[in-house]
């Protein structure tokens, strides 16, 4: 009596431990196929490209100044006493130093610039894809890139064997296929 009450819980276990496994569903999405798919995304390259060409505007001013100001130089080098050589030497290092930190300046405001336009894009992706999740039920759902996870901590999956939902986190977002090309 006793074994059959031992060997009933253990078939038990077993049915309720596979139940919870086969009802566990994985799945997977291509985050960047979503967001390159939305028109904010093409809005947000737009303004990045206008905002990096009139960066680059600038860079080229300085350039030139700093340009034209060597070449005067140069031209005039044989009538500097020292003192004013000097002079003019200390102000194009200045020039070059500054044209030096324009440029780090200017990497760093695209970058800052790109940051603050795909911030609400990146946050609006990944509460489609929370509110996809949730609502099929899903446990986890991994981020592929390029048919790959885009996590570097994960050594092994199945793709095949993952529901794609891509699809439904595009139709979440409103974007049909014809608008995604």
């Amino acid at each position: 009596m006793k074994n059959f009450f031992r060997l009933t819980l253990a078939v038990a276990l077993l049915v309720i431990g596979a139940n919870t496994a086969s009802a566990q569903k994985f799945g997977r999405v291509d985050f960047t196929s979503i967001v390159l798919s939305l028109p904010e995304y093409k809005e947000a390259e737009a303004n990045l490209e206008t905002y990096g060409k009139d960066l680059q505007n600038q860079l080229e001013e300085f350039y030139v100044e700093l340009n034209k100001k060597s070449a005067e130089y140069e031209k005039n080098l044989s009538t500097y006493n020292d003192t004013v050589r000097q002079m003019k030497e200390s102000e194009l290092q200045q020039l070059q130093q500054n044209f030096t930190q324009f440029q780090q300046t200017a990497q760093q405001a695209m970058q800052q610039k790109n940051d603050e336009l795909m911030a609400p894009i990146v946050e609006k992706v990944e509460n489609a894809i929370k509110k996809v999740s949730s609502a099929g039920g899903y446990l986890v759902v991994y981020n592929i890139a390029n048919g790959q996870a885009a996590s570097a901590n994960l050594a092994y999956f199945d793709e095949k064997a993952l529901t794609d939902i891509t699809a439904a986190v595009k139709k979440e977002l409103g974007i049909t296929e014809e608008a995604a090309k």
